[in-house]
């Protein structure tokens, strides 16, 4: 007798040996199909029933010969009957698949079914799984979209989580969408560049710019600046969602995975290729894009702005109130006086539309014509009159009157106020102009020399006192000065300022103009002393009380112009011949 090998003796145990079977998966045979039956063997004499309801309407029926998997609930080989299952066979098996798509991470097919609260039901294979609402797409799900599209739809998953006590299932198709999405970018990534031209749909509209979709893969963002040369307030002006733009890759970071995008760099800069007939000289027409203080800026042709300083808009030396006269959007015609286009430069003029009016000023303003102008500003040393737009003149305050002592133009002038003036003297070169107001009338210092003669008293109104002495107003408006060693009293007293007091005339001061007075109480005390030494009684009493009599007197504190005063003046001379 031949001795048996190893392998030989395995396989006569396979064939006599029944194997392990119950509560196992194993692959069947139908051997025949009744009304309500499957008959299906598995092997080593043992077969077993199937109801024939375990296959849905969906199905094709069984036919014999055809190979399924069974599940073997009990086994009872030696009575040769067998309690099969075809449909506990598929759910172990989706299971199996289902467990494992969880630890290998690779997706699942399955159907969503029907809807629950707060997502989907998806049927695996006859396992169902739990699909939440923000799981089914990139976007969350909207009230507005119609969830009747999404059943019966078969998709791709990824399973999240597994309670295998529950049999519970939590699958998301949105990790799916995300990773591929994330494949798809990190290979445009790799192939783009610096230059490359892409074409994208606008996806959203900000105030710093719009947000371009390339392909659904990546977004990439078109700073405001970059969305035109010319000037842009908003990107709405120009784009809204939905449409088709190409652009341009300025800068991409493969780490942050954030693209930046340019549209105008898809045409010449202007400043490189500027219009031929934006030169030095021409005269252009644009639109104000801003207004400040120190100007405008206008917008010449798209993408080129000049700037209108605020000396350039008129030839007024008074500053032009900007944020009143112009607005943005308006139209605006200017001359161009400098353009770099190589430093981007542009400066233009408004003023300089009209000629300089000080080329003519020398014809027109000559010395001794009088012109009317009106009172700009002034300081405590005179006034500004304009007497045409860009021609101004200075008026020094000791040219405003003849009579009185002007402190400052504000006691005679006011801004705003038109007057008529004398050119006294031209400076074309340098732009200067000195005008005379008192000069419109004659001087009236030879009448004053005749009516305030030294040894004559006048009344007059004490005004302002200093260490020096006290301006006294008198007659006609005229101003004195009575010193302050003539002011006081043998008593020191000092009449108040605004007392209305007797004065005599002391000198009159050719070189400055001034009358010299003394307050008539000194000179009265004085006289009185020398009557008690017995000089002349009787007749230095008479001569006294003669000189005592004033030959003026102050009618009121208001004080007259030139024109009035000197008139009052020329009748009182008049009448004392």
């Amino acid at each position: 007798m031949s001795q048996i090998s190893e392998k030989e003796l395995k396989q006569l145990y396979e064939v006599y040996s029944p194997p392990r079977i119950q509560h196992a998966i194993m692959k069947g045979r139908v051997v025949a199909v009744d009304r309500s039956e499957v008959l299906v063997s598995i092997g080593h004499k043992a077969e077993g029933r199937i109801p024939l309801s375990e296959w849905s309407s969906d199905e094709p029926l069984p036919r014999p010969g055809d190979e399924i998997e069974v599940y073997v609930e009990n086994a009872e080989i030696r009575e040769g009957g067998l309690r099969l299952s075809r449909r506990l066979a598929h759910s172990l098996r989706t299971w199996q698949q289902i467990q494992e798509a969880l630890l290998q991470q690779t997706p699942i097919e399955g159907v969503i079914r029907r809807r629950t609260k707060g997502g989907f039901v998806v049927d695996i294979g006859g396992i169902e799984a739990f699909l939440p609402g923000s799981q089914v797409d990139l976007k969350p799900l909207r009230a507005s979209d119609t969830y009747e599209d999404l059943l019966g739809k078969r998709m791709r998953f990824k399973v999240v989580k597994i309670n295998p006590a529950q049999y519970n299932v939590v699958v998301s198709h949105k990790m799916l969408l995300e990773e591929e999405l994330a494949r798809q970018k990190e290979r445009i990534l790799n192939v783009l560049e610096r230059g490359q031209i892409l074409e994208g749909t606008v996806k959203n509209v900000a105030s710093f710019g719009i947000f371009v979709d390339l392909g659904g893969v990546m977004d990439g963002l078109v700073h405001v600046s970059d969305l035109s040369w010319g000037r842009v307030s908003h990107p709405e002006e120009l784009y809204k969602v939905g449409d088709k733009v190409q652009v341009v890759v300025l800068e991409y970071d493969t780490e942050t995975k954030r693209v930046t995008l340019g549209i105008k760099q898809l045409q010449p800069n202007p400043w490189e290729v500027p219009p031929a007939e934006l030169q030095v000289g021409a005269i252009v027409e644009g639109t104000i894009v801003a207004v400040a203080d120190y100007g405008l800026t206008v917008e010449v042709v798209p993408g080129i702005e000049g700037v209108i300083p605020v000396f350039e808009l008129s030839w007024s030396t008074t500053p032009v109130d900007v944020q009143r006269l112009y607005r943005v959007g308006d139209k605006i015609q200017a001359k161009v006086i400098q353009f770099e286009p190589e430093l981007q430069k542009l400066t233009l003029s408004v003023r300089q539309l009209a000629p300089d009016p000080w080329q003519h000023a020398a014809d027109k303003y000559a010395v001794g014509t009088t012109h009317r102008g009106i009172v700009k500003n002034y300081t405590t040393i005179g006034a500004f009159i304009e007497l045409e737009p860009g021609v101004e003149g200075f008026l020094n305050v000791r040219d405003l009157s003849w009579i009185r002592r002007v402190r400052h133009p504000g006691e005679i002038l006011q801004r705003g106020q038109e007057i008529d003036v004398v050119i006294l003297d031209i400076d074309v070169n340098n732009k200067r102009l000195r005008l005379g107001y008192k000069q419109l009338s004659e001087d009236p210092w030879e009448m004053l020399r005749s009516v305030f003669q030294p040894e004559t008293y006048h009344e007059g109104i004490v005004g302002r006192i200093t260490e020096a002495g006290v301006q006294v107003e008198l007659a006609f408006g005229v101003e004195g000065f009575c010193p302050m060693h003539y002011l006081k009293t043998p008593s020191g007293e000092i009449p108040k300022e605004g007392e209305t007091r007797l004065f005599r005339v002391i000198e009159l001061d050719d070189q400055n103009r001034t009358i010299v007075l003394a307050l008539q109480a000194a000179t009265k005390s004085a006289r009185k002393s020398r009557k008690k030494q017995g000089e002349e009684a009787g007749a230095s009493s008479a001569a006294e009380s003669s000189s005592l009599e004033p030959r003026t007197r102050v009618q009121s504190r208001q004080k007259l112009g030139d024109l009035e005063a000197i008139a009052q003046l020329r009748a009182l001379l008049n009448q004392s011949e």
